[in-house]
């Protein structure tokens, strides 16, 4: 299988001091560990790398390092980005021997979006974990593992169960069938409406109309249960003529 090459130059001194150095030169700092080997400093060339990485899965890509025309195979396993700037400033290589075996991180992939019901209805995908780390030869780094999301509702799991792990290829976690992905229901987002000074008032003159109302509706009542009484009464007895 052919490797993509990355072109370096070795550089005889390491250390903040001569880093910066490097970096002033236009070039990246790094440094080729691994396979029972010592380690070598070297620069690369910035904008080559900038490129080679915005193309991505750089650190699950095995490379041929050409180092002042010594060419070694490695796999990529740090990257330091200036943390204003969002470019490399250090990379880390280790070598990978003939029919070596590798930790790497595989990119998880979601395919078939528009067939799940759960998506449909305004769900989200929610995603645990974008990789899954695996154990496997250096020369059969899986692309990505494929999840299917057909038919699948709100509410469900993706588990790592759902994929197929390519033969060659062992799983780190081996102990539970972990979580991957949910599809979790949409929040609404509810927004409090306060009431205003007009409307505060208005009820509050409601309120006491209302509380009018009821009194005088009592006192009607009292009045009116009165009154048959009184009609009811006998007239005083007028008083005896006198003699």
């Amino acid at each position: 299988m052919a490797l993509s090459e990355i072109k370096a130059t070795a550089r005889p001194r390491a250390g903040k001091g001569a880093a910066r150095q490097v970096r002033r030169e236009g070039k990246v700092p790094g440094v080729i560990y691994g396979d029972k080997q010592s380690a070598v400093t070297i620069a690369l060339d910035s904008n080559e790398l900038g490129k080679i990485i915005g193309k991505g899965k750089f650190l699950s890509t095995l490379f041929t390092l050409d180092v002042d025309g010594a060419k070694t195979r490695v796999i990529p396993r740090d990257v330091q980005l200036d943390p204003v700037k969002d470019f490399a400033i250090h990379v880390d290589f280790q070598r990978v021997g003939p029919g070596g075996k590798i930790r790497v991180n595989v990119p998880c992939k979601f395919v078939n979006e528009a067939a799940s019901p759960g998506l449909k209805r305004g769900g989200v995908l929610n995603i645990v974990r974008h990789e899954v780390e695996v154990v496997c030869s250096a020369d059969a780094i899986p692309a990505f593992f494929e999840f299917d999301m057909t038919g699948i509702e709100i509410g469900r799991s993706i588990h790592i169960s759902a994929t197929k792990i390519p033969e060659g290829a062992a799983l780190v976690i081996r102990d539970r069938d972990f979580t991957v992905a949910t599809v979790a229901g949409a929040k609404a987002q509810e927004e409090e409406v306060k009431p205003t000074a007009a409307d505060t008032a208005a009820t509050t003159a409601a309120t006491a109309a209302a509380a009018g109302d009821a009194k005088a509706a009592a006192g009607g009542s009292k009045d009116a249960k009165a009154a048959p009484a009184a009609a009811g009464a006998k007239p005083a007895a007028k008083p005896a003529a006198k003699k």
